[in-house]
């Protein structure tokens, strides 16, 4: 995925990385949950047209996908702006979700191989 390897190039983003906590949670809940996870974060902090707290909805830690959101920056309208090209002031439609949900859990499932 072009996407993970531009991103893997900021500092930033690739300081984000799970720990074994967080790779534990992965296999105790199953990809499915996490999937489900990530579709229900995105639906609810992201997608709205004007998301509550924008720019800090996405917590640092607590989730494997809140930490996925951050490294490849799905975690606010400002970062899906920049980097995923898809512009701020409108509601994410489906595919839009669908397409950053598709990057968080490519990213997990490269930290999980690891």
């Amino acid at each position: 995925m072009e996407i993970l390897d531009n991103l893997s190039k900021s500092k930033f983003r690739a300081k984000f990385k799970l720990r074994a906590k967080e790779i534990e949670y992965i296999k105790e809940k199953g990809m499915d949950k996490i999937y489900s996870h990530a579709c229900d974060f995105i639906r609810d902090r992201v997608a709205p047209k004007d998301p509550v707290n924008d720019g800090n909805q996405t917590p640092m830690r607590g989730h494997p996908v809140f930490i996925a959101q951050h490294a490849t920056a799905t975690c606010c309208r400002g970062c899906i702006e920049k980097w995923h090209k898809i512009p701020k002031g409108r509601e994410l439609n489906k595919l839009e979700q669908e397409y950053l949900v598709s990057v968080i859990i490519e990213w997990i499932k490269r930290q999980v191989i690891l």
